[in-house]
């Protein structure tokens, strides 16, 4: 039986007609002790339960904004607390020292182990699940921090005035992965053989992890080493030597390669329209072959805003909220042509005149079908209605197309002496809130269930946090850096072909470049860019500070140092200001071209700066009052 775990927020309405000066003198009737609560399977489940729905995410569809701070996309709602004009990432900016949660994981351990009233088998499967719990926050820890003081007790002050046995110091950087790979090593047997289980731990997920982990040190170990050797302390509390790094590759693929022998999990494959089915991943949650783990959401007791925030406005359920989160031109570039290659969407001839459309979806056909099941591009649908996506009229004056553009709400104009609409509802609209600022509106984990958008009900759709195509991936990326590119390009092609690219990568087509941008185009939205970019030190190459602005020439040829030019060469180009691409709708009543569609790319005037990631960002500072608490702890190294 699955068995998933959702967080309900329970309140006992147990009093009566009770005076207000009276009510804190009533008497609890329903509190369990401690030791009542141990002798119960299904409270200890609900403790469980809460643990679980506390796992940190850096992404998640609860921070929409923090997708627009790595340039994946721009944020409609600018007032969001955006910086829009920023240009050095602070260094604080993926700071955890969660040591409060840290301990509450560890009482549950502790007390589960004493938990003789439990039976053998809940006992053994609870304290197997407490130990997978504290494994992925200390990984959330060193994917941010590097290493930091690995504690697996409970601590209490003691009142005594000497806290000293109380500081710990920082474990290495090579301790802490190499304790979530032996913790996932020791649970993997104690937890559920049961590919149903999505939202608690299985012997497949404690697999899944410690393959990432093992990648991340592997990648850690190989390019940190190489390419920013500064990035290390004294005391290897940040750093791993290069020395490590084909053992953990080796780890990783070994772990991966047991998930897919395993047979238990396949790439979601459910719909003929490739496209729908890439979609459906994120919203399926029956038989669903392919994810692994999720936080999962249910309607009446805990539910997500996600597509309140990101419907379309055209269609919005409440007709308030929508379009915050707009994907950009420079990632959707980056999905290629059926037969492999990279082209940028013919926007204009070698003579830099417009290429007209018949219909406004007609530029993006003929790409890898996860571009669609990704963005809402213009043409698209949404809940059974068109999205609204074009920006102005380009109106035929005999010399040449005129743009005119609709500017916050004018979204019509008279021409001919008749009135027209000038741009769609969904925009782009200047500057105008909800409106699709790049062209693109999300469609990653956008749920199209009726109800979803609206305040009252949100959306029930699950946050999916590991899945197998991640796994394949791994073992793809663990066999080119093993030397076996063959290999790797039998588990790239099983990737790209659920995406429709069926012409087969060879051996030889394997590169890191290809690596990279394979990760990148299956995972959007989904967190892992910049991890991704942390773990094999192109962050500072990638967000270099540049603005690429200035560089930009014209679309699509250009001098091929931008993203707009330098395609699918994801690890070797910058990326550091957005881009977006706009649909213009014909007016040229009487000629073959009215009602045709062009397109042009847009500078977005709120993208002032290109984002700058220093060498410091690669692991976030510790916070002052830590350090002044504990003298054992050593500071992070570029800062």
């Amino acid at each position: 039986m699955k068995k998933y775990i959702v967080i309900a927020f329970l309140s006992v309405a147990a009093i009566g007609c009770v005076k207000d000066k009276d009510f804190l003198d009533v008497k609890p009737n329903a509190v369990l002790s401690d030791e009542q609560i141990w002798e119960h399977s299904d409270m200890v489940l609900s403790l469980l339960s809460d643990l679980y729905g506390r796992l940190p995410d850096q992404w998640s569809t609860n921070s929409t904004i923090e997708y627009c701070n790595f340039d994946e996309a721009y944020p409609s709602t600018w007032n969001d607390g955006w910086r829009t004009d920023q240009y050095d990432y602070p260094f604080d900016w993926f700071r955890m020292w969660d040591y409060g949660f840290i301990r509450e994981i560890n009482l549950f351990i502790q007390k589960c182990q004493k938990a003789d009233k439990l039976s053998a088998d809940d006992r053994k499967a609870y304290l197997a699940e407490g130990r997978f719990l504290r494994a992925f926050e200390y990984f959330e820890h060193v994917k941010r921090m590097g290493g930091v003081p690995l504690i697996l007790e409970p601590l209490t002050y003691d009142f005594s005035g000497d806290p000293t046995y109380l500081q710990y110091p920082r474990a290495t950087e090579k301790q802490m992965y190499d304790f979530v790979i032996s913790e996932m090593d020791t649970i993997k047997t104690m937890l559920p053989d049961d590919p149903g289980v999505k939202s608690r731990a299985t012997k497949w997920l404690a697999l899944a992890m410690k393959s990432r982990a093992a990648l991340y040190a592997a990648s850690i170990a190989k390019y940190g080493s190489s390419v920013t050797p500064t990035e290390k302390t004294a005391g290897g509390e940040v750093g791993i030597s290069a020395s490590e790094a084909l053992a953990y590759y080796k780890i990783a693929l070994d772990a991966a390669k047991e998930i897919i022998n395993g047979g238990r999990y396949s790439l979601y494959s459910k719909s003929s329209n490739l496209s729908d089915n890439f979609a459906n991943i994120f919203l399926d949650k029956s038989n669903n072959s392919e994810v692994i783990f999720a936080k999962d959401y249910k309607l009446k007791f805990s539910t997500v805003g996600f597509t309140i925030e990101n419907q379309p406005f055209s269609g919005s359920e409440d007709g308030s909220n929508g379009g915050q989160l707009n994907p950009s031109l420079n990632l959707a570039l980056q999905f290629e042509k059926l037969d492999n290659t990279f082209e940028a969407f013919a926007a204009k001839d070698k003579n830099g005149k417009y290429i007209y459309y018949d219909k406004v979806g007609d530029i993006f056909n003929g790409r890898d079908a996860r571009l669609a099941g990704t963005f809402l591009l213009p043409g698209s649908s949404f809940k059974g209605r068109p999205v609204e996506i074009w920006g102005g009229l380009l109106v035929d004056t005999g010399s040449g197309p005129k743009l005119i553009q609709g500017y916050r709400d004018a979204r019509s104009v008279t021409l001919r002496g008749q009135s027209v609409q000038v741009c769609g509802k969904d925009g782009p609209v200047y500057e105008e809130a909800a409106t699709a600022q790049t062209g693109f509106l999300v469609r990653k984990y956008l749920d199209p269930t009726v109800g979803s958008g609206q305040l009252g009900t949100r959306s029930e759709v699950w946050w999916v946090r590991y899945r197998y195509a991640e796994v394949l991936l791994t073992a793809a990326e663990a066999s080119f850096e093993l030397g076996d590119n063959a290999t790797a390009a039998i588990y790239l092609n099983q990737v790209r072909g659920r995406a429709g690219l069926t012409t087969p990568l060879t051996a030889s087509d394997v590169t890191f470049d290809r690596i990279v941008h394979e990760r990148k185009v299956e995972f959007a939205f989904e967190g892992h860019e910049v991890y991704d970019y942390k773990r094999w030190r192109l962050a500072h190459r990638i967000f270099n500070g540049r603005n690429t602005y200035n560089d930009y020439k014209s679309y699509p040829q250009g001098d091929g140092s931008n993203p707009l030019d330098n395609l699918g060469k994801v690890a070797s180009t910058p990326n550091t200001m957005i881009f977006g691409f706009c649909p213009y709708k014909v007016y040229s009543p009487g000629t073959p071209n009215d009602g045709k569609w062009a397109f042009d790319v847009l500078k977005l005037s709120k993208v002032k700066q290109g984002h700058n990631f220093r060498i410091g960002n690669y692991y976030s500072s510790v916070a002052d009052d830590v350090m002044s608490n504990n003298p054992k702890i050593v500071r992070n190294p570029n800062q």
